[in-house]
């Protein structure tokens, strides 16, 4: 029986070591394989050129690719944003959102089914842990996203279900699948991974090889006993901590930190909660995004008013802050922020 080759898992390096592997072919081979598979969804090579002159060896090496296939269970669309849920071959299913910008697409990937940050105002968070994804069930969503929903993709965001950094080496191997020149060949700068603020992950992220890659930190609150109650990864790497680790990555001359602000109602939306996160930041790099929180059922929590949003921003802006209102999209289909999980 033909050994299976996983090709959503391997970069151009790992294909052509399983060619020479199994069938004794190499680089020439590799990159037809990659282009078809990456750039064209084509799993046919009986017309590629490279497979031409050799029926037999075309036939084995199809035989041999395993290209997965993520089922579209259901899919939602709301505001221009596409929601759809995929199932997993042991029967768990993850959500995938693609979200429509001025000029460009933003795929929302998952990285694990459910996620054990348990953050009180997001729906993964409810589910508790159930499992990591694999490589090649989080290069899948955007092999989908890409030839199945037919959405021109340039951004790939890592908030989804799940926290990346909790699922480390599947994501940074996914990362190196997707960055591959021979392959999708998306730029590292259009691909940001975010975090509760898991510190080992954010410190061995600063030490790993997909440099260029952007990093956002969900804060929500800069005052620790709330950020203990929203965020319970807070009990465990507390706020001066993951400032302190912060303050040590490595960015680029122009690089900045991206910090997520989820806004919600009564719960940290004073002019007082925006004093303490501009103190908070103020060593660091940072753009500031704050989100309006989503209202869901089985969380107690409301939406800020616009109001409220905007004289938050405002504090934050008169600190010499950049920041930016994140518009929600897709609330009606629960594929906003913090939705994930619950269709």
């Amino acid at each position: 029986m033909t050994q299976k080759i996983p090709i959503l898992s391997l970069t151009f390096d790992d294909l052509t070591r399983h060619l020479k592997k199994i069938f004794g072919k190499g680089e020439y081979h590799a990159a037809a394989i990659m282009r078809e598979i990456f750039l064209h969804g084509n799993k046919n090579f009986l017309h590629v050129k490279e497979f031409k002159r050799s029926g037999d060896l075309t036939k084995k090496v199809m035989t041999a690719l395993d290209v997965l296939s993520l089922p579209i269970v259901e899919k939602k669309h709301a505001d221009g944003v596409v929601k759809w849920s995929s199932l997993l071959s042991d029967g768990h299913s993850i959500e995938s959102v693609m979200i429509p910008m001025t000029h460009h697409h933003t795929l929302c990937i998952s990285s694990q089914v459910g996620c054990r940050m348990g953050c009180r105002f997001c729906q993964t968070g409810q589910m508790g842990f159930v499992r990591q994804l694999t490589t090649e069930e989080i290069v899948a969503q955007v092999y989908t996203a890409i030839f199945q929903i037919n959405a021109p993709i340039r951004n790939i965001v890592f908030m989804g279900m799940g926290e990346p950094l909790d699922n480390f080496d599947a994501v940074i191997k996914a990362i190196h699948v997707l960055t591959d020149p021979r392959g999708f060949a998306f730029p590292k700068k259009f691909i940001t991974i975010s975090t509760a603020g898991h510190i080992p992950g954010i410190q061995k992220l600063s030490k790993s090889d997909p440099k260029g890659i952007h990093l956002a930190i969900s804060i929500n609150t800069a005052n620790d006993s709330l950020r203990d109650q929203l965020m319970p990864i807070n009990r465990k790497f507390p706020l001066f901590a993951l400032q302190k680790t912060l303050s040590e990555y490595p960015l680029k001359s122009k690089g900045v930190l991206f910090i997520e602000y989820v806004l919600i109602k009564d719960i940290n939306d004073t002019d007082e909660d925006a004093d303490q996160l501009a103190n908070y930041v103020a060593p660091l790099r940072v753009r500031i995004n704050v989100i309006p929180f989503n209202s869901q059922a089985g969380i107690p929590y409301e939406t800020p008013s616009q109001e409220k949003l905007e004289r938050f921003c405002q504090r934050l802006i008169d600190h010499k802050l950049y920041v930016r209102k994140r518009a929600t999209k897709g609330n009606q289909v629960m594929a906003a922020c913090g939705q994930l999980g619950r269709t």
